[in-house]
């Protein structure tokens, strides 16, 4: 398997990239949405097997107090061959001198994650555009 690489969003076709995120528990993301945020994220990473988008990720990141890695996805087909493993391992070294990183995951993936050396936080909070989808997919609890 001979990977590449990306870190530009130039060129990356968003309707490709809207598929794999269907095709994985992220769900459905527009192709405009996801050009704007990955626009705005300042470090991105879009992983190719022979031509195929089969990996992506993203941080936001202020330069100098919290990078945000988040939208980590891998085809299902090339999921367990450390591709994941890798994108958050360079959105990490790219988000290096940010006094914090900080993972947002999809309910379930935490061990995942814990491997890579994230730690829960004991103070997150969030306001979702449609809170009870949160709640009801266990991003949140109601307390």
């Amino acid at each position: 398997m001979a990977l590449q690489w990306q870190e530009s969003s130039n060129g990356v076709d968003w309707a490709a990239l809207s598929a794999l995120y269907r095709a994985t528990p992220m769900g459905e993301k527009t192709e405009a949405d996801l050009a704007t945020a990955f626009g705005n994220s300042r470090y991105g990473c879009f992983v190719y097997d022979d031509g195929r988008l089969v990996g992506a990720g993203r941080a936001l990141a202020d330069g100098i107090d919290c990078s945000y890695i988040c939208d980590v996805a891998v085809h299902p087909s090339h999921q367990g061959r450390g591709i994941g493993k890798d994108i958050v391992a360079r959105l990490v070294e790219r988000s290096r001198g940010h006094k914090k990183i900080i993972l947002y995951a999809v309910p379930g993936t935490e061990p995942f994650y814990r491997k890579l050396g994230f730690k829960r936080m004991a103070t997150a909070m969030a306001i979702f555009k449609d809170q009870a989808q949160a709640v009801e997919r266990g991003l949140v609890d109601e307390t």
